[in-house]
């Protein structure tokens, strides 16, 4: 039996051959509402959750499988719940994004590759993409008519930037910090690059969550 005092050793053991962790979903809605996270070490992402619960084990595999299917990772041979960025890489803040689709969407969720819809005019976003000077360049396209056309498609590249840590090329254009390509986290994001200002506000909400499980021990076994 696990004792209250090598409990908190065991839990720091294991978060220490995990690594850093980038993203926690304190409830899982699809396996009982387990915490999950998403824990980085030496450029290995490895989804892990400390519940003991007989479906989890086969959850962390359909989640890495969203993993690669919703944001294009690639499977750490031999693994069943570890994933890494094909670039080297370790795209961060879009990992985020990644993580919370890939837990709370169904494990049969497709990532939607046309244009969205945007919030405040009858645009739709959308992208071409091109490489120039070594790096894959994202241009941000607008379709429709709209009066503030030019600052809407302005604010969907500053969106790219702060969610997915892009780099700004020119007022349209944007490019990620590794300089390869990465498609799929572009459509990911575009919902989210659309809105700023609401996308905040929810994850503060996110982060709060997250700040409560880790603040009670909601790593330990249920």
């Amino acid at each position: 039996m696990t004792t209250p005092a090598t409990k908190p050793e065991r839990i720091s053991s294991v978060l220490a051959k995990l690594g850093q962790c980038i993203e926690l979903v304190p409830s899982d809605p699809l396996c009982q509402s387990i915490t999950v996270g998403l824990y980085e070490k030496e450029g290995i992402l490895t989804v892990w959750t400390f519940s003991k619960k007989e479906a989890a084990f086969l959850r962390m595999s359909q989640i890495r499988a969203q993993l690669i299917a919703l944001g294009g990772l690639t499977a750490v041979p031999r693994t069943t719940n570890k994933v890494n960025f094909p670039c080297g890489y370790i795209h961060t803040r879009p990992l985020k994004f990644l993580m919370m689709q890939a837990v709370e969407k169904p494990p049969d969720y497709v990532l939607p590759t046309s244009p969205v819809k945007d919030l405040k005019s009858d645009l739709r976003f959308g992208f071409t993409v091109e490489q120039r000077d070594g790096q894959w360049v994202y241009k941000v396209t607008a379709e429709g008519q709209a009066p503030n056309a030019e600052a809407r498609v302005r604010g969907v590249v500053a969106g790219l930037g702060r969610y997915g840590e892009m780099e700004k090329v020119s007022e349209t254009e944007i490019a990620f910090v590794c300089g390869e390509r990465h498609d799929k986290l572009v459509w990911l994001l575009l919902p989210f690059a659309r809105n700023v200002s609401s996308v905040e506000d929810l994850l503060e909400a996110a982060a709060l969550r997250g700040q409560m499980t880790t603040g009670t021990l909601g790593f330990a076994p249920n």
